[in-house]
């Protein structure tokens, strides 16, 4: 599949709403879909519909592509063709259901409580694309006042965004007005799941906004612990770190509704257990993680600190996307590993973008997954990748349903002193791919521990005396032309 297109052609595709590319095709092929596909890792999904018929086309679709650089989409999807003769594609439905606290769901794939569910309008769109529910954006009785402009991004050098920084707070609807939302919703959608994020400034708020969520429908409910960008002390990332308030809080909840009550905890803790236990002796059913990280990704004007000439602002605010995700996996596990808490519903969200983020959650223990920041980028539309992506996957590996993965990976997640550490794993270097570029050179010298060579037609030589099998040289490689190789056994020697 490496071979289906390559990483930078794919990154080029702007994944354009009402492709232009796709009205374009005379075979009412679907190029727009098939790229994004591809971007979102759904390599079977992307193929099983693609026909071979581009071979004599003149390709009006790259000529009704936006880009100046065109797309190449006519290789792309001649690629694809003769790709697809090579596997199997057989589209099998296999049972990707979960469960919320004992409550079925079509898929485990939610909106999480932001920006992408805050409205009714929103939500009934998702909902009718195809998602199992929402945490819908938190409510709350406070006066809420967003700042202008209040999202940030961290870029990397091809444009593409690594992270997102958000200063958002909550919900800026009545609480009458949501609670009318939550009960058209599931008059209209009674099949889809409704989390209803809730916070409170102390008991009696928590026990109101509970109480008439529960009235208005709510499946269940998440305590919002977590927010980072809360300008009331006592609120959000406040609580979340003081275990004894979660306690507090959580038990004022669960004493006032018979729905199932999750608590979403900060990760701006050194650990999550001490929070997640005293959400259970609350009387929660389960754990939402991870909210968004504290961070500065913006300094506008930083060029400028030194001049007298006036800068631009910038605050602390939550982190999210890509980026996050394998902080978010640490949580998680540690969590999923805490016996203490193994009956505990895991509902797990932090830089998911396609099916394969969502399985390594799931593979941990989780049980439903949440995310915000794909759909802040790319729309509702995604889940279309991530439920035919797990499908087929769930049905490749010989299992009957999802829920056989359910914590599959937990017991793979070891401390780092349970690391063998009397192997070398050599790398190996796969002529026919390698640019002769010197970037595992480079690395190795600079990086590394001088390892690589490069003989007079630029080729890489590995000095396995040298070697130690860090494996810097494959993660560096432009074009997956280093791979894993033999493994040795370390000479032992006197101490």
């Amino acid at each position: 599949m490496d071979d289906f297109i390559s990483s930078c052609e794919l990154m080029k595709c702007l994944l354009c709403h009402d492709a232009p590319c796709s009205k374009a095709c005379p075979f009412k092929q679907n190029p727009g879909k098939v790229l994004r596909s591809l971007r979102f890792e759904n390599n079977k999904g992307a193929l099983k519909n693609l026909e071979d018929c581009c071979k004599n086309c003149s390709a009006p679709c790259e000529k009704e592509c936006v880009l100046s650089s065109k797309v190449e989409i006519k290789k792309i999807l001649s690629n694809g063709c003769s790709m697809k003769k090579e596997l199997n594609l057989d589209y099998k439905k296999a049972d990707i259901k979960s469960d919320i606290c004992g409550i079925e769901i079509e898929n485990p794939f939610l909106l999480s409580s932001s920006v992408v569910s805050s409205s009714y309008d929103m939500c009934k769109r998702a909902f009718e694309a195809g998602w199992a529910g929402a945490a819908f954006k938190t409510i709350c009785m406070m006066d809420i006042h967003e700042a202008s402009p209040r999202f940030s991004a961290l870029k990397n050098l091809d444009g593409s965004i690594s992270a997102f920084k958000n200063i958002e707070q909550l919900s800026d609807h009545s609480v009458v007005e949501n609670f009318e939302i939550f009960k058209r919703l599931k008059q209209e959608f009674p099949n889809k799941f409704l989390l209803v994020s809730i916070m409170g400034r102390d008991e009696k708020e928590w026990e109101y906004l509970a109480k008439e969520s529960e009235k208005a429908g709510a499946d269940a409910l998440e305590l919002n612990l977590s927010c980072p960008n809360m300008t009331e002390d006592g609120t959000g990332s406040d609580v979340g770190q003081i275990p004894k308030l979660v306690e507090k809080y959580t038990k004022a909840v669960t004493s006032a509704v018979k729905i199932p009550v999750i608590a979403k905890l900060t990760p701006n803790v050194a650990t999550m257990s001490p929070a997640a236990l005293a959400a259970k002796r609350g009387g929660a059913k389960g754990i939402a993680a991870i909210n968004t990280i504290k961070s500065i990704t913006d300094m506008n004007g930083v060029e400028k600190v030194c001049s007298s000439q006036k800068i631009d602002k910038f605050a602390v605010g939550g982190l999210s996307g890509q980026a996050v995700k394998p902080i978010a996996l640490r949580f998680i596990a540690e969590l999923a590993q805490n016996e203490e808490l193994k009956d505990m519903h895991i509902s797990a969200m932090g830089g998911i973008y396609n099916y394969k983020d969502a399985l390594m959650f799931l593979s941990l223990g989780a049980r439903s997954i949440q995310i915000t920041t794909a759909v802040m980028e790319y729309g509702y539309r995604i889940i279309d990748d991530l439920v035919e992506g797990l499908e087929y996957f769930v049905a490749d590996s010989g299992h009957n349903s999802l829920k056989e993965l359910i914590g599959a990976n937990i017991t793979n997640v070891v401390d780092v002193e349970d690391i063998p550490r009397d192997i070398v794993v050599y790398p190996k270097f796969l002529r026919d791919r390698c640019l002769h570029c010197g970037r595992c050179y480079i690395s190795c010298q600079d990086g590394g521990h001088q390892a690589i060579k490069f003989d007079e037609n630029r080729n890489p030589i590995l000095d396995p005396q040298k070697c130690v099998g860090c494996h810097l040289c494959t993660l560096v490689c432009p074009n997956k032309a280093i791979v894993s190789s033999e493994i040795k056994v370390k000479k032992k020697t006197n101490a």
